[in-house]
């Protein structure tokens, strides 16, 4: 009974792995023009960073690597992050304030926009992440993590997933984003996929980036 539920799940990891690349490839050798536009605006805003920022986040079964988005903030963010601790409005590990001050005017659109995570196309053509799969967390939010929140780890990241497209993200609690992450996990398929990069798509075109 087991080898076809294997033979099952082998053949969508193939076609899953086939797709991210074909769409990944064909993001990036279309959109270079925009990136080159995205990344003459960030440093015309604040020409003392890169625009492109890298960043170490935890993978499939805990494994590092680096995550690239266009920088939406100040290049000193990190350094000015433990000052800002204290306004933190969001529960659980993770760090997330309404009005960051660190945000750059560019950087607001490219949230809004969420354009600021098309780098993460390198990240799936290199095998790091994947179009769709939980969001990848920092090392100091997976340090405290605990075992039923470690479960969101078991698959490979993506770019997005049922928290991106939910309508309250914003709002929405860390414990009901690891349970949209586990429902993901357990319903994933090409169906499934299919189904969220759309309704990423239609968020994208709403506007409805943080």
């Amino acid at each position: 009974m087991w080898r076809p539920t294997f033979h099952k799940k082998a053949v969508y990891i193939f076609l899953k792995r086939m797709f991210d690349i074909l769409v990944g490839l064909s993001g990036l050798l279309v959109l270079w023009p925009l990136f080159l536009i995205v990344s003459l605006l960030i440093y015309l805003e604040d020409p003392s960073g890169s625009p492109l920022f890298a960043q170490t986040r935890i993978g499939k079964r805990g494994k590092e690597f680096r995550l690239y988005k266009f920088r939406s903030m100040t290049a000193d963010a990190e350094q000015r992050l433990d000052e800002l601790m204290k306004f933190n409005e969001a529960d659980g590990p993770v760090f997330k304030i309404k009005d960051d001050p660190r945000i750059t005017r560019v950087g607001k659109f490219l949230r809004k926009t969420s354009i600021d995570e098309l780098p993460q196309l390198l990240n799936v053509v290199k095998g790091d992440m994947s179009l769709v799969g939980p969001r990848p967390p920092l090392p100091r939010e997976v340090a405290l993590y605990n075992a039923y929140q470690k479960q969101r780890l078991k698959v490979k990241p993506g770019i997005t997933c049922y928290w991106q497209i939910h309508p309250d993200r914003n709002s929405c609690s860390f414990d009901k984003w690891v349970k949209l992450d586990l429902k993901y996990i357990q319903e994933r398929s090409v169906l499934t996929d299919l189904k969220i990069i759309l309704m990423t798509v239609r968020a994208v075109f709403r506007m409805d980036g943080i």
